[in-house]
């Protein structure tokens, strides 16, 4: 009888050892597997591209995809695609390979082959500055390619906006403020308010 308990004992204390050890390592298989998946979300998940399309005197576009990421360009252009990488620029853009160079600042694109310029986009830029009687100053700085105007009155906070379709003269607005012109002529308003007016 003492022998029937002591091999009963020790069949359950096996096995229960060996539930244990297996219930350990299916903690441990979940743990470690849920990890990489984690980090693989995160990283797929923050990677953008930026697409762009330019247009230069003649007509002639370039499709540009730029994936912060890595710090490569992928150039569309004359039905060729270019893949460049990023290089450090003193300012603006700067991505290159063995034949091919892009450089970029703002809107504006220089896409050289051996040295050569073979695309160029430039935005077609002005600057206004009117004054009125009471001496505030508009400063609009407009991009025409773009269809957008920077303002700043008396040299305080950066205003942007879009372009609209105007009888006459000129006309932008975004949210709050709505800028027209005609000549050498501004008004600018603030909900619905003149703030500037030549």
């Amino acid at each position: 009888m003492n022998k029937t308990i002591l091999t009963f004992a020790m069949v359950s204390a096996l096995v229960l050892t060996s539930c244990t050890e297996t219930a350990q390592q299916e903690n441990t298989e979940v743990t470690s597997t849920s990890e990489p998946v984690m980090e693989n979300e995160s990283q797929t998940t923050t990677t953008d591209v930026i697409k762009t399309t330019s247009t230069d005197k003649d007509g002639k576009t370039l499709d540009l995809a730029v994936d912060p990421a890595t710090g490569i360009a992928t150039v569309n252009f004359n039905g060729e695609t270019i893949e460049l990488k990023q290089e450090k620029s003193a300012s603006g853009t700067w991505y290159k390979n063995d034949n091919y160079e892009l450089r970029g600042k703002g809107n504006d694109l220089t896409l050289t082959k051996d040295g050569k310029v073979v695309f160029e986009h430039i935005d077609d830029m002005s600057n206004v500055e009117a004054k009125n009687d009471k001496g505030d100053v508009l400063t609009l700085n407009f991009n025409n390619t773009a269809g957008t105007v920077k303002a700043y009155l008396n040299g305080g906070e950066q205003i942007d906006l879009k372009e609209e379709k105007a009888a006459s003269g000129i006309w932008y607005k975004n949210d709050h403020y709505e800028l027209s012109g005609k000549g050498d002529n501004y008004e600018l308003k603030k909900d619905g308010t003149t703030v500037f007016k030549n």
